[in-house]
């Protein structure tokens, strides 16, 4: 074992001989098919039983619904439940949540597997903390207390009477005569609604890879994100029994990967891990917290202490980090991950990024070396490309897995992942590996969900449909909520807005501005809807200081970060300045501008339920509608 590393800022002559390095790993990486690699596993694809949801068990029938709310909202994870909450705030009566699983939870519905947290600290990642007085019992959550919390907030807001679970909203149309939206379903569902939400995420649907053979394979296999408990035995804690006898492989070495790996290593008699691209894995450090740890005993924490976090992993800086984890202290690494263009005179940056980049890199491999004790297999679990190109991941059980007799590293670099499964096993090179189970620690098909995958097709005034706008002009919006043509409706997510590391911020900060918009149209009497005039702007604001990152992805590790290799193009996708300042924005245009996006209804559509809307404190301007 190596001694302890100490980070320096490499020389030129380093960095030039890493770059190399980097693409030799990379060039062994790349596959031609990119994202077709993958499998589709929706309900109607072949391979569909991997989504089934194997904690609800039979859904039980219903009548389907042709009933008349308020709002729906497409989704019951976070972004869902945010949405809900906060137009409870706003007094909406009738909220209608439609979830494709059995309970809300989301993501967190989903992922029950063994090792299963979060890798964000939960003082900041948990919303609604102040509003449910509910303080995490760790720093990073385990993901059933994520569940539970989301659960919690759903409860606590009433989102339950209305809500409709194991359904699946499968079209969005707009009636002019009504004004309203028909909201379809696979359940025979066709309700109206006077506002649709669409917060469907970007990890709900399971992500397969097209090995050949996958069909093939006798023994048993499942997802991650549909954990087989009844097949391994025990709990999300460990104590899988029923793989004590078991050879385990396991395909994926994300961040659910370093978390299951080391609670199969325990319990699996045998565990083969096909790894194409190692991750990076930094220190955990996870612990028990109490109230006193993070000063819940003051109004207002955690909303100071989540925005503390933005600022500082946004690259704004602040006098105190409060969280003080691997994500703050890299934070100056990140803003490749989030579209961020740094202001002010760039000349020299990208030399120094660089350097910080190396060290931070040239530390992480260090770690390998100093916890992995055979040195082919450290060698092996080295990270070779820049910190932005993967998600980071974190870990204190990850490495030590690989001093145990029953692990195996399986490096599949150099033949492009998996050669292909045979019934009884999985072909790597000229060697065989014999399994009785086959895991697919995979993860999701980033931005294939909802709206944007043809999934959710949504045909707004004259039928038009939303995506065939969006192909022949590219997407518009407005500050990546609401569209010309579609009234009424509000879109939550990443497209054409800001994001950061702590997602559920950034939902939070949406479900607001979300609630606000119904909110005022409802005090006017009036229909959401921008000018194509507003559109325009906004897609002026974000492609004139977009930052240049298409060189960046275009060198990394393929990846969803990078669309497998195929680099990510510039352009209008997100706002350039970071959330914070998109953040203000929003609240500086709510104060001042809302009312440019109010237009007259054509009829008085009588209420259908009981509104409570408060008037916005100044009457905004409504505009005849623009056709």
């Amino acid at each position: 074992m190596s001694t302890p590393h100490t980070p320096h800022t490499p020389a030129p002559d380093e960095l030039a001989a890493l770059r190399q390095r980097y693409h030799r790993e990379r060039e062994r990486r790349v596959r031609p098919d990119g994202a077709r690699q993958y499998l589709a596993t929706d309900a109607e694809a072949e391979f569909g039983y991997y989504a089934a949801d194997p904690y609800t068990g039979e859904v039980a029938d219903r009548e389907p619904l042709h009933d008349t709310v308020d709002v729906a909202v497409v989704g019951g994870g976070f972004g869902g439940i945010l949405a809900g909450a906060r137009l409870r705030q706003q007094g909406v009566a009738r909220v209608r949540i439609v979830e494709t699983g059995g309970d809300f939870g989301g993501t967190w519905y989903w992922n029950r597997y063994p090792g299963v947290h979060c890798d964000i600290e939960a003082h900041v990642y948990l919303p609604l903390l102040d509003e449910t007085g509910y303080v995490p019992e760790w720093k990073y959550a385990p993901g059933e207390e994520i569940r539970r919390h989301a659960v919690r907030v759903a409860r606590q807001f009433d989102l339950y009477p209305d809500a409709l679970f194991s359904t699946v909203v499968t079209s969005l149309t707009w009636d002019e005569a009504s004004e309203m939206w028909i909201v379809a379903t696979d359940r025979g569902d066709a309700f109206r609604a006077t506002y649709v939400v669409t917060a469907t995420g970007t990890l709900s649907e399971p992500k397969l890879p097209g090995i050949p053979g996958i069909k093939d394979f006798k023994g048993h296999t499942f997802h991650t994100s549909r954990w087989d408990y009844a097949y391994t035995g025990g709990t999300p804690d460990g104590g899988m029994t029923g793989l004590a006898d078991r050879r385990v492989g396991i395909v994926g070495t994300g961040a659910t990967g370093i978390q299951v790996i080391p609670k199969l290593a325990d319990d699996a008699a045998r565990v083969y891990v096909f790894q194409r691209t190692p991750s990076t894995v930094d220190v955990r450090a996870n612990r028990r917290t109490s109230a006193e740890d993070v000063g819940a005993g003051h109004d207002g924490w955690a909303r100071r202490r989540r925005e503390n976090y933005l600022r500082i992993v946004s690259g704004e800086g602040a006098e105190q980090d409060l969280v003080a984890d691997r994500w703050t202290m890299s934070a100056g690494l990140l803003e490749k991950l989030t579209s961020f263009r740094r202001p002010g005179d760039l000349s020299g940056f990208e030399a120094a990024y660089e350097a910080a980049d190396a060290a931070k890199m040239n530390e992480l491999r260090a770690r390998v070396e100093q916890i992995v004790t055979d040195p082919d297999t450290a060698d092996r679990l080295k990270p070779w490309y820049r910190y932005a190109c993967k998600r980071p991941t974190f870990s204190d059980a990850y490495y030590p897995a690989f001093n145990r007799d029953n692990v195996t590293l399986v490096d599949t670099a150099d033949t492009h992942g998996i050669e292909r499964v045979t019934a009884d096993g999985v072909v790597v090179g000229d060697t065989t590996y014999a399994l009785d189970c086959l895991i697919f620690a995979t993860g999701f098909s980033v931005g294939t969900s909802g709206v944007l995958s043809g999934k959710l097709p949504v045909h707004g005034r004259d039928g038009t449909p939303l995506l065939d706008v969006w192909r022949r002009q590219g997407p518009r919006t407005l500050h990546g909520f609401t569209c010309n043509g579609f009234p009424n409706l509000i879109q939550m997510g990443s497209m054409q807005n800001a994001s950061s590391v702590n997602y559920t911020h950034i939902l939070d900060e949406q479900a607001v501005h979300a609630a606000a918009l119904v909110a005022a149209a409802e005090a006017e009497g009036a229909l959401v809807e921008p000018s194509r005039a507003a559109e325009d702007s906004w897609i002026a604001t974000l492609a004139a200081d977009a930052p240049d990152h298409e060189w960046f992805h275009a060198e990394c590790t393929p990846g969803y970060y990078n669309r497998e290799g195929r680099g990510r193009p510039n352009g209008p996708t997100s706002y350039p300045h970071g959330a914070v300042a998109f953040h203000a924005l929003l609240q500086r245009w709510r104060e001042e501008s809302l009312g440019d996006i109010l237009r007259t209804r054509r009829h008085d559509t009588p209420s259908t339920s009981t509104r409570t809307v408060p008037s916005p404190a100044s009457t905004p301007r409504v505009h005849a509608p623009e056709r």
